[in-house]
């Protein structure tokens, strides 16, 4: 039979997945490779999505979605991410990772190029390749808390012609840094002066341990950010598959019309869900970020007392643990901790050459169970060393 497509073909799939797969053979393994959240998705969005089937949202919507919906996610973006959109300027898609891949989808042709962070969720890649642009990869700083090179991305995005747009994510995964007002500030003036649109991941927006969120859109005048948000990490929603993307009108309307070429249109009961979350009381919010914030610590002074900690993150819930004085591969060294030792981490070349000599720790299981985790990792990496 004639070959699928190459883009398809040559995709590299997600390293994470790989490690989940062969932990999943291995009884008792304690998971640190898993980035989602172990909490139940709280009771009131439950039961409010329930009412909604009940009520009949359980047919299409429009494209962007339901109207009242993106008026609450609107309301949301004026006080939580200070800056302004219409509704209409709002899309809800089918998870964040959707209105991601529809912003590479409509902003590059397969000449253009989008510059991705290094190291960054793999999924960046994954995308890039089944649209068929390319990519180049702009250096995180791993002695300056990931911050971005933005020197380096000034003379990357000089050196590529062809260059698009600029994707960022903070807080970051798998870094956990969190971008400091200044350097999100210089990585717009960057995407200006290069005429580049910037593509903003938020999706951790809301866990947060030290500094600020700062959101792109608040400091652009030039409507050349698309701001992705995501419910699944504030809210523990992951399974609702439901995110929502904000950009100026023009390029919304284009998205909205792409969505109808790729999913249509969110589910109707989850975008009701998602109301309820954003309008509802906070505190759950609150009480999940407190939980990682305490997770990270007692990690972080783990990994920090065997000399292996490399950055105590500063959000998300991922924090970097170095492994570089074993010399060994990440994915063999993944592997081979699941067999030996019982815990899983995700190998730090799968989040790009960046990860290499790292592993990420994943802060979704109860601080017991972490710590025991974390202190097999550092046993492993110290009788390798």
């Amino acid at each position: 039979m004639k070959p699928i497509a190459h883009s398809a073909s040559s995709m590299t799939p997600s390293g994470v997945r790989e490690i989940v797969d062969l932990a999943s053979t291995k009884p008792g393994v304690i998971h640190l490779e898993i980035g989602e959240p172990n909490f139940e998705t709280p009771g009131h969005i439950v039961e409010a999505a329930a009412r909604a089937a009940a009520d009949g949202y359980t047919k299409y919507t429009t494209n962007r979605g339901l109207y009242e919906v993106r008026e609450a996610m609107a309301a949301k973006i004026a006080r939580h991410n200070a800056f302004t959109v219409d509704p209409d300027q709002i899309v809800i898609t089918t998870g964040a990772v959707n209105g991601l891949m529809l912003a590479v989808l409509v902003l590059s042709d397969p000449t253009d190029t989008v510059l991705i962070p290094d190291p960054a969720w793999p999924n960046y890649e994954m995308m890039t390749s089944v649209v068929g642009t390319r990519l180049a990869r702009y250096p995180l700083l791993r002695d300056g808390g990931y911050e971005p090179d933005l020197e380096a991305l000034e003379e990357l995005c000089g050196a590529t012609p062809n260059a698009k747009a600029i994707l960022m994510n903070s807080p970051g995964n798998p870094t956990g840094a969190v971008l400091s007002r200044e350097t999100v500030a210089g990585l717009l003036e960057i995407a200006s002066r290069h005429d580049l649109y910037l593509i903003s991941d938020e999706c951790y927006e809301d866990i947060v341990f030290e500094g600020e969120h700062v959101s792109p859109a608040s400091l652009d005048t030039e409507g050349r950010v698309i701001s992705i948000f995501s419910m699944s990490k504030s809210y523990a929603m992951t399974g609702w598959r439901i995110g929502y993307l904000a950009a100026n009108p023009s390029l919304a309307l284009t998205i909205s019309n792409v969505q109808e070429a790729v999913t249509s249109c969110a589910t109707a009961f989850a975008q009701k869900a998602a109301q309820a979350a954003i309008e509802g009381d906070q505190a759950c919010v609150a009480e999940m970020r407190d939980a990682y914030h305490e997770r990270r610590d007692a990690v972080a002074d783990v990994l920090a007392d065997a000399g292996l900690l490399i950055h105590r993150s500063r959000g998300s819930f991922h924090i970097m643990a170095d492994t570089s004085a074993t010399g060994m591969d990440g994915y063999e060294l993944a592997k081979r901790m699941i067999v030996e030792y019982g815990v899983a981490v995700a190998p730090g070349e799968t989040f790009g050459p960046g990860g290499a000599g790292s592993a990420r720790v994943s802060l979704v299981s109860p601080v017991e169970r972490l710590v025991e985790g974390v202190a097999r990792f550092v046993a492993a990496v110290e009788a390798w060393s």
